[in-house]
């Protein structure tokens, strides 16, 4: 049998002043950016934080210093949702942002592949028009828009005034789906042209699968503005009230409530509620989408 000896154990060395310096430097880098990191998320949350627990405090407890409700009044959100007209609010939102977005997606998305991928007299031409009417302010052309709808038309007090436009594409969604596309290689479309398949066919079996995150991204923008727009129901839908939206019903709601902060917020959380959770469970495509990363196979 082999007699094993005992070795003596290795002593390391202690580290050197320098090895020292740097650990140290390193921590308080990493403290000092984790700190400023945890400040900048407390100045963005807890104003909502504020906004939740004034909603659940009673009448004079929300016009009190108080900072925690006691005892939490849940009973506010039901009494915001039987406030009349606040449900057809809810439903002319949900009309307003969804159809807005497809109508939006469906109409931008030929258009961007027309100037990421096609070659025709003109085309950069046709680019400077979009991106200069991303530079033009809605409010320089509200009038005649207004006369036009209003008068002509007669479609004043409803939302189809500013759904019907949607229908024709949006300049900053095609400018988005523009950018996105020229990120595909045109070999992919080339081999597709070479199986045979048309320009309708290459952008709808090979085009749209690899631009999901882009047009995510152009579908999350287009329905935070619609969610949120209150200049358009405002000019177009102030004057009957079955075709508010919830954002310009909250100033009514605002209004007829001045002295009830608990309500007031209250239908501030449920206004903001939905919006929040579409982008936490779509954050990922829609990075992915602003950032126009990388091609997906």
């Amino acid at each position: 049998m082999t007699r094993v000896l005992d070795r003596p154990l290795e002593r390391t060395a202690p580290p050197s002043p320098a090895e020292h310096t740097a650990r140290r430097r390193a921590l308080l880098e990493w403290i000092a950016l984790h700190s400023l990191g945890v400040a900048v998320a407390l100045f963005f949350a807890l104003p909502f934080v504020f906004v939740v627990l004034t909603s659940l405090m009673s009448d004079s407890q929300a016009l009190s210093r108080d900072l925690i409700p006691h005892p939490w009044e849940w009973d506010n959100y039901h009494r915001v949702l039987d406030t009349p007209g606040f449900l057809t609010w809810w439903k002319n939102t949900l009309l307003y942002a969804g159809l807005g977005t497809a109508l939006t997606v469906i109409s931008s998305i030929p258009v961007a592949y027309a100037l990421a991928k096609f070659r025709f007299r003109g085309r950069n031409l046709a680019l400077m028009l979009v991106i200069s009417m991303m530079m033009l302010p809605p409010q320089v052309i509200v009038i005649p828009m207004y006369l036009f709808w209003a008068k002509q038309l007669d479609l004043s007090g409803t939302l189809w005034p500013l759904l019907i436009p949607m229908a024709f594409g949006d300049a900053f969604s095609v400018f988005l789906l523009r950018q996105f596309l020229t990120t595909i290689p045109d070999e992919y479309l080339d081999a597709a042209r070479v199986d045979g398949c048309g320009d309708l066919r290459t952008l709808l079996k090979v085009v749209l699968p690899m631009a999901r995150p882009g047009i995510a991204a152009v579908a999350l923008f287009q329905f935070f503005y619609a969610w949120n727009d209150y200049f358009g129901p405002q000019i177009y839908a102030s004057e009957n009230p079955g075709a508010w939206t919830l954002s310009y019903g909250l100033e009514s709601f605002k209004g007829a409530h001045h002295t009830d902060w608990n309500l007031t917020m209250a239908a501030t959380v449920l206004v903001m509620a939905p919006v929040i959770l579409v982008f936490f469970f779509a954050q990922k495509a829609f990075v992915e989408g602003v950032t126009l990363t990388g091609v997906k196979g």
